[in-house]
């Protein structure tokens, strides 16, 4: 710096970079004393004017000399630690991350300016915790310990034990309220820790945190500290120390009494928080200290305090759903021990955990009709969550207490519905309940003897209210498997459930009930099925229940009939599908409108769920037992074919009319689908008006569920020479749709694509005969495989390659087939190399893997020409492969090798991973 002396800056000047070094060059090197007083007057104002945010960055310019640089850190220090409430909290991170730039910039710089720069980072941090940085002191440590090419490690070490050097003492001089420094310290702490300092370096700290929780300004701070330091990974390495933790964690209780009895719902959370930290994270080790059981178990116990604690989840508390994950990681823990020490330990954990199935059930309870109704729709949903997690923690204790659980439960069920001198509130019915269903929807408990005690109960539960109802049906369901092998037990709760039936609040789960018992019991059903049928209809009719549990009773009664004699089905499926016949007549005479659509779609939906489960084959795997009930032998026509192609009839007016619209097509192919794999060959007599009508649908609007209707019948009939006409016409006509569809331009229906593509090999694999016909384009179809390849989807990709794959073992004997694959061969081979060199996903390997191999089997001299001449070429498939890499590709392809699948998978996985520059580096782990 130039020594000179220069004139007093006038006192109305600019606080701008240029005049501020001149007023340091005056107060430095001026020998007037005047001046040098004047000077530092000057910068002091300058230093807290709203024109220092500006300069002091530009006077920490590299090219400045270390004073200059010193005053633009000072002021920096004085802006932040003086007026830190005029800085917009917007500004916070970007302020943060201008001070670590330069902080790394000066670490091999001047010392004094370095000093400053950590002291105005050290006031920002104070600043900002605990609100806008939680984790500073943890997070300037990774910032520091971050590489950086321009800084050498000794120089970022340097910077950040000066940062560490100076935080405290800028602590100790802040302008903070005592309760902010007393937080700023437990954060300080809460942050350290996280960095796996040794728990017994850490005790006093740790001490002094649960001391802090008396306080009311510092407990949430304190907490935080007190589980990060118990939370620590390392930390049961340290059993002592945890074993000193548990005194004054306990001695948390009368805190956590007070708290619950206030209402202070904070507080209860924070202490359970800790409870459960120390509980959860080092169960184990815990009670390996068997000396120190009771200790334990005190423990436990209070966490069990935590897990009922009163009032209702998630209005009066929400502390007890914190506690339940601990319960699974004890029972665990005791479960891994040898038999010897786990019988030790159950002996004294059963009765906690009997013990914790009541608190559950209690918990679980729903408040007052009158209280519930005043909870919001996210309350509800809130509690309906936690009842499952309740429901889940059930089923897991059941692996510990085993059938004593559901004796216990019955024991307590028929006590309540048998005590008329105290009558139980409906609450504590349902909870039971609850608890049973949530053990039998899991647990197999066919060989239960309580359950015959538990349907015997079941009607004689008054229900009065819909929760409980709802409880009940579920239970019932939750029963089916039990009813199919006790059947004479069914009449005891089929009644119940076809009353719930009529009620749209027990939608879901009566329908769902009546589902699992007709899905179960269908071969015992039949004495009921009048009834069912009846009952269901007019619920049908009513439409009471939304379109899902609709579909859901189709369903079920589709269940119900299948087990019927042949005039019975026919009887019940008049009687149940004249109604909708009837107004979709009427609805196919209209003219068009939304109203209309959504009612024929709605009606063809309820007819498509009825013919997904008619199936009266009798080939029924599930109902296997000691004693096999002997159906009849169906004699004539197959009754669901009669009532089909009555319905067939009336699809054929209503296209007349909603042919262009794609959802109606579409739901029309879902009833035609359904009855395809449900009846099979019985379906014959309808295959050449279904191909027809294919056709047209095709035609008018080519869709996805057109062509997967056409495979399932080219793959059920394609063989059989009777149906092949109508088949062959149905296939090259949704191929030559198809093929125009690809001139107009594919990409924007990559589904098509895909589902024509799985047609196409379906057809080769069932009847190759398909691609000897006149009218089949196969060169066009050929190049439209070529192209599928290249799609960004991998389904569809996936579902080209399984074209190609059933294509090219065709070459000998089917001529069109051998000739095209000769003619473009080659542009085959392209596609399937431009997708190893990295165009298409990884996941796809194996696909084109199977190509190549085909290739290799059925065009072995030609693979030869080709693959020489595509690897010949700049940059193909990959500029990362050098062209000895693509020669030794080749060659392992050519090899002998070739003849084993799962080498040439592994020949094109590896040369993808060159291809794409992840040879040798942690992706290949991926294969």
């Amino acid at each position: 710096m130039e020594r000179r002396a220069e004139a007093p800056p006038p006192q109305g000047l600019d606080f701008t970079v240029e005049n501020v070094e001149k007023a340091l060059h005056q107060l430095y090197y001026d020998p007037n004393i005047e001046n040098k007083n004047l000077a530092q007057k000057w910068l002091m104002q300058a230093q807290v004017s709203p024109q220092a945010w500006h300069f002091s960055w530009l006077l920490l310019h590299m090219d400045k000399v270390p004073e200059i640089q010193y005053f633009g850190a000072s002021a920096l220090h004085i802006k932040i630690s003086r007026y830190w409430n005029d800085i917009p909290a917007d500004q916070y991170e970007s302020l943060k991350s201008q001070l670590f730039t330069h902080i790394t910039r000066f670490a091999s710089g001047s010392k004094i300016v370095l000093t400053r720069l950590c002291v105005a980072l050290a006031s920002l941090a104070l600043s900002m915790m605990p609100e806008a940085w939680p984790c500073a002191v943890a997070d300037m440590v990774r910032m520091f310990q971050a590489e950086d090419s321009n800084v050498d490690g000794r120089a970022r070490c340097l910077a950040l034990l000066e940062l560490l050097t100076v935080l405290p003492e800028e602590f100790q001089t802040s302008r903070l309220p005592q309760y902010r420094k007393g937080q700023k310290v437990l954060k300080c702490f809460s942050s350290w820790v996280q960095l796996e300092i040794p728990l017994m370096d850490c005790e006093n700290l740790i001490q002094a945190a649960f001391t802090s929780l008396q306080d009311p300004e510092l407990f949430d701070t304190a907490v935080e500290a007190v589980v990060n330091a118990i939370s620590q990974p390392d930390a049961q390495r340290y059993v002592n120390t945890l074993l000193k933790l548990i005194p004054p964690v306990l001695g948390l209780q009368e805190q956590l009494r007070q708290a619950v009895q206030s209402g202070d719902m904070e507080t209860s959370h924070g202490i359970c928080r800790i409870a459960v930290a120390l509980g959860e994270n080092h169960s184990r080790a815990l009670l390996d200290q068997v000396e120190h059981w009771q200790s334990f178990l005190a423990l436990v116990n209070m966490i069990m305090f935590c897990t009922g604690i009163p009032g209702h989840y998630p209005v009066n508390e929400t502390t007890s759903s914190l506690t339940l994950t601990f319960w699974y990681t004890l029972q665990d823990d005791i479960l891994s021990f040898e038999p010897d020490k786990q019988a030790v330990y159950q002996q004294v954990y059963r009765p906690v955990y009997f013990q914790l199935v009541d608190v559950l059930l209690h918990k679980a309870q729903f408040p007052s009709d009158e209280e519930y109704g005043f909870w919001s729709s996210d309350e509800k949903e809130q509690f309906r969550i936690y009842r499952v997690d309740i429901s889940d923690t059930l089923m897991y204790v059941y692996e510990m207490l085993g059938a004593e659980l559901l004796s216990s439960l019955y024991d307590k069920l028929g006590r309540l519905l048998t005590n008329t001198e105290q009558p139980s509130t409906w609450q504590h019915t349902e909870a039971l309940l609850y608890g049973f269903q949530s053990i039998a929807e899991t647990i197999d408990v066919n060989y239960s003897d309580v359950v015959p005690g538990l349907i015997g109960l079941i009607p004689r539960i008054s229900i009065s209210n819909v929760q409980l109802a709802d409880t009940v049906m579920f239970t019932i369901g939750s029963l089916s498997e039990w009813l199919a092998d006790h059947p004479v037990m069914i009449n005891n709760v089929l009644p119940l459930v076809l009353q719930a039936l009529g009620n749209p609040e027990l939608s879901i789960s009566s329908v769902s009930t009546l589902k699992k018992i007709c899905r179960e019991c269908k071969y015992d059903l039949p004495p009921y099925a009048a009834n069912i049928v009846a009952v269901s209809q007019e619920v049908l009719m009513k439409q009471i229940h939304k379109t899902s549990q609709c579909m859901w009773l189709m369903q079920a009664l589709g269940f119900l009939l299948s087990a019927l004699q042949v005039e019975e089905i026919l009887k019940n499926l008049h009687s149940l599908i004249t109604p909708y016949i009837q107004q979709l007549e009427k609805l196919a005479d209209e003219t068009p409108n939304p109203s209309n659509r959504l009612a024929i779609i709605h009606i063809l939906g309820l007819l498509s769920n009825l013919f997904t489960t008619l199936d009266i084959s009798h080939h029924d795997d599930d109902h296997e037992s000691t004693e096999v009930k002997k159906l009849p032998v169906q004699q004539g026509p197959n009754p669901v074919v009669v009532v089909l192609q009555q319905v067939f009839q009336l699809i054929q007016k209503v296209l007349s009319k909603w042919l262009n619209d794609a959802q109606v097509v579409e739901s029309v192919c879902a009833i035609f689908e359904k009855s395809v794999k449900t009846l099979l060959d019985d379906f014959a007599p309808m295959v050449p008006q279904l191909c027809e009508m294919l056709g047209q649908m095709y035609s008018t609007i080519p869709q996805v569920s057109a062509i997967e209707l056409t495979r399932q019948l080219v793959h059920i009939f394609a063989h059989e020479p009777a149906h092949f006409p109508p088949i062959k016409a149905l296939f090259l006509l949704v191929t030559s749709v198809t093929l125009t569809l690809f001139q107009q331009g594919p990409r924007d229906h990559p589904d098509i694509v895909d589902s024509f593509m799985q047609l196409l090999a379906q057809a080769l694999k069932r009847k190759p005969d398909l691609f000897l016909c006149s009218n089949l384009d196969v060169k066009a179809v050929f190049q439209c495989g070529v192209l599928s390849l290249k799609f960004p989807e991998a389904p569809t990709v996936k579902a080209s390659c399984g074209f190609f794959t059933e294509l090219l073992p065709r070459c000998g004997e089917i001529a069109p087939v051998g000739q095209v694959v000769h003619e473009n061969g080659k542009a085959l081979l392209q596609a399937v190399l431009e997708g190893i060199g990295g165009q298409a996903s990884r996941s796809l390997m194996d696909h084109f893997a199977e190509i190549l191999f085909a290739l290799n089997k059925h065009c072995f001299s030609l693979l030869s020409v080709w693959i020489k001449e595509a690897m010949q070429q700049d940059g193909f498939p990959s500029a990362r492969v050098t062209p000895e890499q693509k020669e030794n590709f080749s060659q392992q392809i050519l090899s002998r090798e070739r003849v084993n699948k799962r080498r040439v998978k592994e020949m094109v996985k590896e040369f993808t991973l060159l291809c794409r520059g992840l040879h040798g580096t942690e992706y290949t782990a991926d294969y």
